[in-house]
Formats: structure tokens, sequence, C-alpha cells
């Protein structure tokens, strides 16, 4: 063996090794490139799921703030409407509240009106959450009394209704007629006894 052959045989092995060296480098940097993109890519997508998360939190918060207004809203209107409820411990304080909201309208008109009849009828159940009371009472008037008379009842700040009216023969020389006015008020459903309670809600 030559010195010439020897150098060559050593430039060979030098290129081998250069080349493993190569492929090992270039191995090693793309996996560190792809550990460094996915350390930066973490943070981002971090920041960008906060960022939805805190949108969605946001638009949960405005929905319940606007369900907290409807429900706000609502009580309010409940409690103005149930002013107008006749007041009483039982079915006849509320009977006699309700005669006494008509004998005040009727002493109202121009002229006055007098009642000259009354009759008590029975309670019953308002839909699912009241009760009604009512009252037949009987008026001797002329025809735009009756109706003046039932509009003030409708002004009235209780919840009062008339259910109905029914005319008498008139009377020609005085112009007037008797009329007779059923009329109900809503009440508290806490004032109707258990069976009245119990049959409404067979009959709704």
């Amino acid at each position: 063996m030559t010195l010439q052959d020897r150098d060559k045989r050593a430039l060979g092995i030098l290129g081998g090794a250069l080349l493993l060296f190569l492929i090992y480098w270039i191995a090693t940097s793309s996996s560190s490139s792809s550990g460094t993109a996915k350390a930066a890519a973490a943070p981002v997508d971090t920041i960008d799921r906060a960022e939805k998360r805190l949108a969605f939190l946001r638009a949960t918060a405005a929905t319940l703030d606007g369900k907290e207004a409807v429900l706000k809203q609502a009580s309010g209107e409940l409690a103005v409407r149930e002013k107008g409820l006749i007041p009483g411990d039982t079915p006849e304080q509320a009977q006699a509240q309700l005669l006494q909201v008509i004998r005040r309208v009727a002493r109202q008109q121009n002229p006055p009106l007098e009642i000259r009849q009354v009759e008590l009828a029975q309670p019953h159940t308002y839909g699912d959450a009241y009760g009604q009371v009512t009252v037949s009472t009987t008026i001797e008037c002329r025809i735009e009394d009756v109706v003046n008379f039932m509009a003030s009842l409708s002004e009235q700040p209780e919840i009062v209704a008339t259910d109905e009216v029914r005319f008498g023969t008139p009377r020609i020389k005085e112009k007037t007629m008797p009329v007779r006015l059923t009329i109900s008020g809503i009440v508290a459903r806490r004032l109707l006894p258990e069976k009245v309670v119990k049959k409404g809600l067979t009959e709704f």
C-alpha cells in the first residue's frame, strides 16, 4: 500500500463521516424548530381560548341581566295590578268591600243613584291564581245614568267589572226603569274555601 492510497482511503472515511454528521444536524435542527414552533403556538392558542371564554361569559352575563330586568318589570307590574284586589280576610268581607265600592260610585253620579236591592252570589275561582266575588244590585234610573255608572265603575282603582245588566219595565212618566246589575271583583285566592278552589280546578 503506497502513501497515495492511504490518503485516498482517509479522504473517503472523512467524507462519509461528514455526510453522517450533516444528516444528524439536519434531523436535530428540524426537531428543535418543530418544538420551538409548538412552544410559541401554545401561548397564542391559550390567549385565543381565553378571549373566546371571556366573550361567552360576557354574553351570558348580558342575558342574565336581561332576564332579571324582565322579571323585575313583571314583578312590578304584578304588584301594581294586585293593589286593585278587593281586600278582606273572608269572601263575605270581600263582598262587603265590593258593595262599598258600588255604593261609593253610585253616590258620585249626577244625580246620585240609590241601591235598592242587594244579592250576594257564591265566590268562585278566577283563573288559577285569584278568586272572584259577585254582588247583584238593583237601581232605578234613566238609561244614560246606567251607562255613566258602568263607565265610572271601570275607572275605579279596584279591579271590578259589570258581568250582567238586566232592564225591567220602564216607567214612561218618570222616564226611568229598574236595572239589575251583576258586578264582580277580583280577590286573593287564599280567601276562597278549599272546596271552592278544588271545584274550580276541576272545572278549569
